[in-house]
């Protein structure tokens, strides 16, 4: 198909909105998924502390809106979801302590059940999957393995029983860690397939060696999505400061800070290569960032080094959130995901800022 034809195709899908608001919550109907990122985290779902914005009362909603028609809210086993029919977006919880295989079964258990979920609501497509682990660098107890690695057992084993790609085309994630918390899952769905992107820069995750477990993580760099209007979204996966399969810069957290930036461009970079919008349709400078930083004396320093890349009056900069949370290697100090929505109309004109 043409990117022509993409374009034209693009137009009858349902539009996506994305919407971040501190302080306040939005109001309205049509919502598919809210999440509040507070100072403290919840205890009933693993979710990271927010560190920026500061104060105790500091408070962050993130909403994804559907704009074209009714939202359907339901609940099933671990799950909980909204759909209009085209997107569905949801959470899964569960306690991995009331399983017998651990954290392994917990992650099989969560997929295999997403993923029924998918198909029996006809939006089989995954576009974006956060995952958050309390403990994520810990080894438990009699086990042998760190457990993001028996995470990416069990994640890997759900997507090969349900014959989903876990290699090449792989869906957008992020994995972090937290400090208490069951397993949670959140996701982003469609009734059509995005396009993966992987970074030059790196190794594709699930291609990882095995040094890094039985298991190689199960997601690609990026993925590139209509959402409607003649818009496309760009997600960005959890991405660190990793070149190769090889981890850098240990315990220097401004130049883990300044490789991670510099590995977010080459992602928007191989993106646009990619996009039906045009060769300048995403930038850096725009994206909407979420910033996972290890330790919360690094936020200055993780904060210093996006200024300077981005700019002082950077959308990307001013619109950053900033959470607590451990990193999928523990001597990797700072992740940053994000998501940049373009429209045609708009990238025409845009400069080229994607590359570092």
């Amino acid at each position: 198909m043409t990117a022509a034809a993409v374009l034209r195709a693009a137009e009858a899908v349902p539009l996506l909105q994305f919407q971040r608001l501190f302080a306040a919550s939005p109001t309205g109907s049509g919502v598919l998924d809210r999440r509040v990122h507070a100072a403290h985290e919840p205890g009933h779902l693993a979710s990271p502390a927010l560190l920026h914005p500061a104060g105790a009362d500091a408070l962050v909603t993130e909403t994804w809106f559907s704009a074209d028609a009714p939202v359907r809210v339901q609940r099933r086993g671990h799950a909980r979801w909204a759909s209009d029919g085209h997107w569905l977006m949801g959470t899964l919880v569960v306690d991995e302590r009331q399983l017998p295989g651990g954290l392994t079964e917990a992650s099989k258990r969560l997929y295999d059940e997403l993923f029924e979920l998918l198909r029996t609501e006809g939006c089989p497509h995954l576009l974006r999957l956060w995952n958050y682990i309390s403990d994520i660098n810990g080894t438990d107890a009699g086990a042998t393995l760190e457990r993001y690695r028996q995470f990416n057992v069990g994640r890997q084993d759900a997507f090969l029983a349900a014959r989903r790609s876990a290699f090449d085309g792989a869906p957008a994630a992020c994995a972090l860690g937290t400090r208490q918390g069951p397993l949670t899952l959140h996701f982003l769905a469609g009734r059509e397939a995005p396009r993966a992107v992987e970074n030059p820069r790196q190794v594709s995750a699930y291609r990882y060696p095995s040094q890094y477990g039985p298991r190689a993580p199960t997601f690609s760099r990026g993925a590139l999505a209509s959402i409607g209007g003649g818009r496309e979204a760009l997600f960005i996966s959890g991405t660190a400061s990793i070149v190769g399969h090889q981890s850098l810069h240990a315990g220097d957290v401004v130049r883990q800070a300044e490789e991670t930036l510099a590995n977010v461009a080459a992602v928007v970079e191989a993106a646009n290569a990619l996009s039906v919008i045009g060769p300048r349709a995403h930038r850096l400078e725009t994206l909407a960032c979420t910033v996972y930083v290890r330790h919360p004396q690094d936020l200055p320093a993780v904060r210093e080094v996006l200024a300077r890349r981005l700019g002082a009056e950077a959308p990307a900069l001013r619109e950053a959130i900033y959470l607590h949370a451990d990193v999928c290697r523990a001597d990797l100090l700072v992740e940053v995901e994000a998501h940049g929505i373009a429209s045609a109309s708009a990238s025409a004109s845009a400069p080229d800022a994607s590359r570092p």
